[in-house]
């Protein structure tokens, strides 16, 4: 059961939710929603029951010691309340746990029980998954929903997809059975560097969730983590000259399924965010805003129609739902 107690009352709350597992390659997903606690300091008021939806030789606890005495972590999924200032004040609810092994539907009732008491007006899902993309270009980032007043609404794509799901994908279901407006953010992570973390792709959430709900993000560490991740792999990548042949054919794919949407309207849309992030009444030590992508370049982040570029010969067996 989820416990309310001494939960103040939120403003215009948003629930933002991501599951360690299948649904998040690279560690991508959990660590944005890391970062939003770390960031605006979270604190955690409820967790789920771990006996109910976890099975421990799966997701095994873990033993430490405080103190000199012995205590036991359960894995599970825990709630935080985010209350964010500024001119704009919104509160986020924060859900980070890991993908459940057993009673998704009850999971996923208990979760919307909550953010129904507590007002939720729209849930954010992110998720990552791997995919044919270059570790050197923009990470793709798309937005999809089941609700097709909702995609026309918020510029989304309504989702099309088939096949095997996580718990994103039940999790979003859910919300729109409930009449809950849901959208799920996607990141693409190069399948040949899958191993987290990958700070890159984290950022290209954070980047996507800050216009979704119109919110600066404040980045911390995380721009220079993820310059310092691109340079890694590329000199990982140059030391390997198949790998390198096999990255420039992703890249050739990519800017060859680019070139129709580099559009006056997408170009304007861009610097249009770039000139609001750079509104000289941001609160001061916001310690930046979400607009690196990792190599140095802005992100033309919108990714319209979330079209994904032509696969090469080679594929990956894992790709991961939308």
């Amino acid at each position: 059961m989820i416990e309310l107690e001494g939960v103040p009352e939120l403003v215009d709350p948003v629930m933002v939710a991501a599951f360690e597992g299948w649904n998040d390659a690279g560690d991508a997903a959990s660590t944005a929603v890391g970062h939003l606690d770390k960031e605006w300091k979270g604190e955690v008021f409820a967790a789920l029951d771990a006996e109910d939806y976890y099975d421990f030789q799966v997701n095994r606890p873990t033993v430490f010691l405080e103190d000199g005495v012995r205590k036991i972590t359960w894995p599970t999924t825990r709630l935080s309340v985010v209350r964010v200032g500024g001119d704009k004040p919104r509160d986020l609810v924060l859900v980070r746990g890991i993908e459940p092994s057993m009673r998704w539907r009850s999971f996923c009732n208990e979760l919307l029980g909550f953010a129904h008491e507590l007002g939720v007006e729209l849930v954010v899902i992110l998720g990552a998954l791997l995919g044919d993309t270059p570790h050197t270009r923009p990470v793709p980032v798309s937005g999809v929903t089941s609700d097709p007043d909702l995609a026309t609404r918020m510029d989304l794509e309504e989702t099309k997809y088939e096949g095997p799901t996580g718990i994103v994908g039940i999790l979003q279901e859910a919300c729109t059975h409930a009449g809950v407006p849901a959208v799920s953010l996607w990141a693409a992570v190069p399948h040949y560097v899958s191993q987290p973390p990958n700070p890159k792709a984290t950022l290209a959430l954070l980047n996507r969730l800050e216009d979704l709900i119109d919110l600066r993000i404040p980045l911390g560490e995380l721009a220079e983590d993820a310059r310092a991740w691109q340079l890694g792999v590329d000199q990982l990548a140059a030391e390997d000259s198949e790998v390198a042949e096999y990255v420039q054919s992703l890249e050739e794919a990519r800017d060859t399924a680019e070139l129709p949407e580099a559009s006056g309207e997408a170009i304007a849309r861009e610097f249009e965010r770039y000139l609001r992030r750079r509104d000289p009444g941001a609160p001061p030590g916001s310690g930046g805003h979400a607009t690196d992508g990792g190599d140095g370049s802005s992100y033309l982040r919108d990714n319209p129609g979330g079209k994904r570029p032509p696969k090469p010969p080679r594929s990956d067996p894992d790709d991961g739902d939308e």
